[in-house]
């Protein structure tokens, strides 16, 4: 046995090596009904892969030996890019997105920022709430971290707080992040 193949790696992770360019001398061979055939030897599986008609695929080169599959490659490939495109489809990238406003701000104004948070955490993204301080309102940091616990009670039944109220240079930001 080769110990090379554990460390084996494809040129390009998402193209298949397939037929003579399976550098290994045994694999263990998979016919195209998904039986197991054994332990072959690269050229026993080449010709049984031909005789099919079809092509011999390396499936996983991490088992010792490594498997291969007797395939239509055309077909392979082609449901090998749908799965990943499905899988891609299900993958959801959180974004982190901001809500500003200040601690004088008025009930409506409050709500409007309440459902923009909402929408966003409903999207799966991060919400970063942003009390933002000029000039010496930096004194009622108090009345800040009462508006961003407010707001975590306001929205805890579809978030949680990732970051709790905390100073920032002139601001105040929390970030809560949507519940599973």
């Amino acid at each position: 046995m080769l110990d090379k193949n554990k460390n084996f790696k494809t040129r390009n992770h998402d193209t298949p090596i397939i037929n003579e360019r399976i550098p290994f001398p045994e694999i263990r061979l998979i016919d195209p009904h998904g039986d197991q055939m054994g332990i072959l030897s690269l050229e026993d599986a080449l010709k049984s892969a031909k005789n099919a008609g079809l092509d011999l695929v390396l499936i996983s080169n991490k088992s010792n030996p490594p498997v291969c599959r007797i395939v239509d490659y055309g077909k392979y490939k082609f449901s090998q890019e749908k799965k990943a495109k499905e899988a891609k489809k299900k993958q959801h990238s959180s974004n982190l997105k901001e809500v500003k406003m200040r601690y004088k701000i008025e009930e409506h104004d409050y709500k409007v920022r309440i459902n923009q948070a909402l929408r966003f955490l409903q999207a799966s993204d991060k919400v970063k709430a942003t009390i933002t301080f000029r000039g010496r309102e930096i004194q009622h940091t108090n009345l800040a971290i009462e508006l961003l616990q407010k707001m975590a009670k306001d929205l805890e039944s579809v978030a949680e707080v990732q970051q709790s109220p905390s100073r920032d240079g002139k601001n105040m930001v929390m970030i809560l992040t949507p519940k599973k």
